[in-house]
């Protein structure tokens, strides 16, 4: 592709957002940390996420929040990869002013998506949309590169790190299946077995919710 432009990998474009279970398109891209191609990130958690602008109120604290997290994803064994539809140029002079003017430095790369083929691709806008206010979407990609989990959020309201953070020990600690998380689940706190749909386990519990609602032992 033209110099300025995402370079792609993607193929067809799908008509509606990428469905938890599904392998994300891949692609390459030039970012504010040179070219990346999302396969590379294959063998660890990828959170990407997407911002309707750079230079905007919101976006601005999210980047703040989310780089003054990037040690605890990296804890956890997952990379940040950003991406909007502005320039790489943009992107860079955007994140200077946010490490000049407010002292943060962005430690993550940061996709450009001029022609909107990557914003398409991942369902953040409709097909024939020409334009990415309303896009601010977060992935949640595992090793195999297949999505697990995905937030979208309107233009006016600001997303939570600790969430994004939640989800993914949650989505790591659940990805074998042999357990799943509950409500206001956090770290440490104790998880639930999935239920037995048989008539001997049905019997066989202690109490009629014993069956189906069960805490299973922390790790």
């Amino acid at each position: 592709m033209q110099s300025g432009s995402a370079a792609s990998t993607i193929g067809s474009t799908p008509d509606v957002p990428l469905r938890i279970g599904d392998a994300v398109p891949d692609f390459t891209a030039r970012t504010t940390q040179g070219m990346v191609r999302l396969s590379e990130f294959r063998g660890r958690w990828l959170v990407f996420f997407s911002h309707p602008a750079d230079f905007t109120p919101v976006c601005t604290s999210e980047f703040m929040a989310i780089a003054a997290a990037a040690d605890r994803f990296e804890a956890l064994g997952c990379s940040l990869l950003g991406h909007s539809i502005d320039s790489l140029f943009s992107h860079l002079a955007w994140i200077r002013a946010i490490h000049d003017e407010l002292g943060v430095r962005v430690p993550f790369p940061v996709v450009e998506d001029p022609t909107l083929e990557i914003a398409r691709a991942f369902g953040m806008v409709p097909a024939d949309v020409h334009h990415a206010a309303s896009v601010r979407a977060v992935y949640f990609i595992n090793p195999d590169g297949v999505l697990m989990a995905s937030m979208f959020y309107p233009v006016s309201v600001g997303r939570s790190v600790e969430e994004m953070l939640r989800t993914l020990a949650a989505l790591q600690q659940t990805q074998s299946g042999a357990v799943m998380s509950p409500a206001e689940w956090q770290p440490g706190d104790a998880l639930l077995s999935p239920p037995e749909f048989t008539a001997d386990a049905v019997l066989a519990a202690n109490g009629p919710t014993g069956w189906f609602y069960r805490k299973a032992p922390v790790s």
